[in-house]
């Protein structure tokens, strides 16, 4: 329901100034430009591994494509815009480009829960069913599961949107650093708060349901690892568990952070609440490929082939080779 207290306007564009009251803009530009083009590459460099090395076409690479794909996407939609505010000094943004980077940015955000929550599930059917773990998690499988939740996300995702769409709009001025939900229901000529009860139903999933989940399967592979008798067998394991782990929690802990804050009654000033938004869509993005890069064995083996010059000979080749009287 529109507010009386305002005059509903036509709104074609907004204006961005949530970075306004800073003093040194320009390096803040410039360390997100960095940080986008190392999230760039560090993604562009895993998707090209992966994709490009056939033995590498397993479930587990698959899903690290699949989020290094969400990385890009969620890094994209927020990042661009923060770039042109600061460094650029364009802070208007039009209407339907502000909507369209909302709803890839929450889609982001919802198909990255779910990537991190089928990564868990896929590591903890292979330590806890490793004979069965062929059968069950299958290339065919997880693509499946992959176009299920990216069209779920699609459909839960564009409902919001509409809401967005639908509200009346008195100013075009938006107080935080980049298009999202929240940003445009308040500069909507509406009573923003019962508008924020959708979003909090779909954020208390992922925090009280998935991550709970992902937690309680990390603590029963970190049970199953400590029953592992071959030691080289369990410092893979634990490897590959903290891999995930750190990817997990850097992606949660700004959203805990932020929740825990607001329910003990700590208020957050603008400033405060354009920080952790900040770090919650960039710090993951960054992360994520770097953990997959240093410390999964096959992708650290393949770059560092590809950095020192080595031939790279397919497995059925070297066999055939090998096979071969010299």
């Amino acid at each position: 329901m529109a507010n009386e207290n305002y005059t509903v306007n036509n709104v074609d564009s907004f204006i961005i100034t949530g970075f306004d009251h800073l003093q040194n803009q320009k390096l803040l530009g410039f360390l997100i430009l960095i940080t986008y083009m190392l999230i760039l590459l560090g993604n562009g460099i895993n998707l090209c591994i992966i994709l490009t090395d056939r033995h590498l076409h397993k479930p587990m690479y698959i899903l690290i494509c699949n989020l290094a794909v969400v990385d890009i996407m969620y890094s994209s939609t927020c990042s661009t815009t923060m770039i042109s505010v600061l460094l650029a000094e364009m802070k208007t943004v039009s209407y339907y480009s502000c909507i369209s980077r909302t709803y890839f940015y929450h889609l982001g955000d919802f198909t990255e829960c779910m990537a991190l929550t089928l990564m868990a599930i896929d590591r903890l059917i292979a330590i806890r069913l490793p004979l069965r773990y062929h059968s069950i998690v299958t290339n065919s499988r997880t693509l499946l599961l992959i176009f299920v939740i990216w069209i779920t996300g699609f459909a839960v995702i564009g409902f919001v949107i509409s809401v967005v769409d639908s509200v009346p709009y008195c100013q075009p001025v938006i107080r935080y650093v980049f298009c999202d939900f929240a940003s445009m229901i308040r500069a909507a000529c509406v009573n923003p708060e019962p508008y924020f009860f959708l979003p909090a139903m779909l954020s208390l999933w992922p925090m009280c349901g998935q991550f709970p989940f992902i937690m309680c399967t990390y603590a029963v592979l970190a049970y199953s690892v400590t029953k592992l008798s071959n030691n080289s067998s369990r410092k893979q394991m634990i490897n590959t568990c903290l891999s995930h782990l750190i990817v997990l929690l850097s992606f949660y802990a700004p959203k805990l952070v932020s929740g825990l804050l607001t329910r003990i009654g700590v208020v957050l000033n603008l400033t405060e609440r354009n920080a952790i938004l900040i770090v919650a869509s960039l710090v993951p993005p960054l992360i994520n490929p770097t953990v997959y890069c240093t410390r999964t064995k096959e992708i650290r083996k393949r770059l560092a082939d590809i950095f020192l010059h080595k031939k790279i000979v397919p497995n059925h080749l070297k066999s055939i080779s090998i096979a071969l009287p010299s």
